[in-house]
């Protein structure tokens, strides 16, 4: 008899593929009011986050954002000002081109949405209007509103992936922290009672496109695609 396959049973919400809760346990994202200056209270790291997070206490409260390189605990940063210093928050208009920045806002307010993984940066490289282009890491341009807030300097952490891993195991625990499958079985290489495309005959993938309402053992392969068949 076959057993549900994956999308069924992360669907139904076991402790085997429930995310831990506590890896999360701090939101990242600047305070909706921009006080004048904030102080790094702790440095420490978070299973739910690739880069190590700081706390900055401000007159108005605390909250946290990715560390920046060489960032240390006792640390004054500036919120407001126009000061151009590593780990100052400061709009993107503000920021003159050729400048690393991280952790940018997609629009005014929301916190911080881009760039915000272990040594990761991207650079200011024009002003067009009231937008601002942004050289990202994947070294396309991405333009932001000019009031869109980013932090000065790139993100901590650099160099995280050149220790090898070495076991299997120590993987499996990397990714459960964030709620990722891993090891990941080919849809192919299973049973065919175990899932729609199993057994692989021949190696040839079915190409299915999945129903709407169809239920969740069966929604696999193509998901409402917007087109099918043969590119001309």
């Amino acid at each position: 008899m076959g057993k549900r396959i994956i999308q069924q049973a992360r669907g139904k919400g076991s402790s085997t593929y429930r995310v831990r809760r506590k890896a999360f346990s701090h939101k990242v994202q600047y305070p909706k009011t921009i006080p004048a200056e904030g102080k790094v209270l702790k440095l420490f790291s978070s299973a739910g986050h690739s880069a190590p997070l700081a706390k900055i206490a401000t007159s108005e409260g605390s909250f946290y954002i990715p560390a920046f390189k060489r960032m240390v605990q006792g640390e004054k940063i500036n919120l407001d000002g126009k000061e151009i210093v590593k780990g100052n928050i400061l709009k993107l208009k503000d920021i003159p081109v050729k400048t690393k920045v991280y952790c940018i806002e997609s629009r005014p307010g929301d916190g911080g949405k881009f760039i915000k993984t272990a040594g990761s940066s991207a650079e200011v490289v024009r002003v067009v209007g009231n937008k601002v282009h942004v050289l990202m890491p994947s070294k396309k341009e991405k333009p932001f509103n000019s009031n869109c807030r980013a932090i000065i300097g790139e993100a901590a952490g650099h160099g995280r992936t050149d220790k090898p891993i070495v076991k299997a195991g120590k993987q499996f625990y990397i990714k459960k922290a964030k709620s990722k499958l891993w090891p990941r079985t080919g849809a192919l290489k299973v049973n065919a009672i175990d899932h729609p495309f199993g057994s692989g005959r021949g190696k040839n993938p079915k190409s299915k496109i999945a129903k709407r309402n169809a239920p969740p053992g069966r929604k696999v392969g193509l998901l409402r695609p917007k087109r099918t068949g043969k590119r001309k």
